[in-house]
């Protein structure tokens, strides 16, 4: 709680400037172009990232993914997925109308045609740094990516593809949890920031030719951290931080997208998606209104038993009832809900010249 209180006094000065400047909407930052092209949808998906897009590159047993009862909605068993079923890229890949890239670890197992979809190597965990759940962070995963161009993929497909790179907070929870050890929050986000960009730039470099990244979702919102109003309400301050986050995140979009002169770059906007979610009452046709959006479906340490079997969680009787599967990630009804928000805009700006 200590270290939550000096985040929230070292963030009062730029909050306040944010709180009376600050924007954040829409699904793009770009220009917009006059002419006119044929649109073309990419054919491949490649995902970098944490577990918000991983499905299934940590190895059985050394994560709680693969453990009962993550998977039971979808496919019915533990597949790596942290959520009770598919996670964002799944519901991405299907907008592109492409099957979800194969991770990363299970490639050697898997035909030519099923690589054809593009490749996942988002790990559960990872940040563009290294975090106290993983040393495989962002700069990896890409130099992973860089071996297999030549190899398996050629410039050709690179040009015909999206890649998806998402930095869900786990450098921040890693910063928190030491304390705020580096020099100043404010700093180390803009660090956090700076990463991102350089490792867009390099993905771009490499030849891949539409990039998006998802906004920060509203980290204040989740049950890790609602517990504590007994998931009544969000942190509100947390939510600020994440706003100066998102904010600097698209002017760096912005400023990428100015050098390449075309909409190479987006952003996809999770936090605004999350909250239209949360905050429904059934006056939005096709989403889910889900009674206490704010409590998850497995609490506890989910998927976790102690030495007598015994489980370390409780489960619901229904995770489509409910926006969060665990105490950081959505179900399978959570991630559809917010993707069915996107709806016909975010597929014009995934195919958009």
């Amino acid at each position: 709680m200590d270290s939550m209180l000096k985040l929230f006094v070292s963030l009062l000065p730029v909050l306040f400037s944010y709180l009376l400047f600050g924007n954040i909407s829409g699904v793009e930052s770009s220009k917009k172009h006059p002419h006119h092209q044929q649109l073309q949808g990419p054919t491949k998906l490649f995902v970098f990232g944490d577990s918000y897009v991983d499905t299934g590159n940590i190895k059985m047993h050394e994560a709680p993914s693969w453990e009962v009862p993550y998977g039971i909605t979808f496919p019915r068993k533990p597949s790596g997925r942290f959520s009770d079923g598919r996670v964002s890229t799944d519901y991405l890949a299907k907008l592109l109308g492409l099957k979800s890239p194969i991770p990363y670890l299970w490639k050697d197992y898997a035909g030519h045609e099923r690589l054809e979809y593009g490749m996942n190597f988002a790990y559960g965990g990872t940040g563009v740094f290294e975090t106290i759940n993983s040393n495989l962070n962002m700069t990896y995963q890409i130099s992973l990516f860089e071996k297999l161009i030549g190899n398996v993929y050629s410039p050709s497909d690179l040009s015909s593809s999206l890649a998806l790179v998402s930095v869900a907070g786990n450098d921040y929870i890693t910063y928190i949890a030491g304390n705020g050890t580096k020099p100043g929050f404010v700093a180390y986000m803009k660090q956090v920031i700076n990463q991102t960009e350089v490792n867009l730039r390099r993905i771009h470099a490499l030849g891949v030719k539409k990039i998006a990244i998802p906004l920060l979702h509203p980290l204040g919102c989740l049950p890790v951290v609602s517990k504590g109003s007994s998931f009544a309400d969000c942190k509100k301050f947390v939510n600020l931080a994440v706003i100066i986050h998102n904010n600097l995140l698209q002017t760096v979009v912005a400023k990428l997208n100015k050098e390449t002169e075309h909409s190479t770059f987006m952003v996809i906007d999770y936090y605004n998606a999350f909250l239209t979610v949360l905050k429904n009452k059934g006056e939005i046709p096709g989403i889910t209104r889900f009674e206490t959006p704010l409590k998850e479906c497995c609490g506890g340490v989910c998927g976790v038993v102690d030495e007598k079997g015994v489980k370390n969680y409780t489960l619901c009787d229904d995770p489509t009832s409910t926006f969060f599967w665990d105490g950081l990630h959505p179900t399978q009804e959570g991630w559809k809900s917010v993707y069915t928000v996107f709806g016909k805009n975010l597929t014009a700006s995934l195919i958009k010249a």
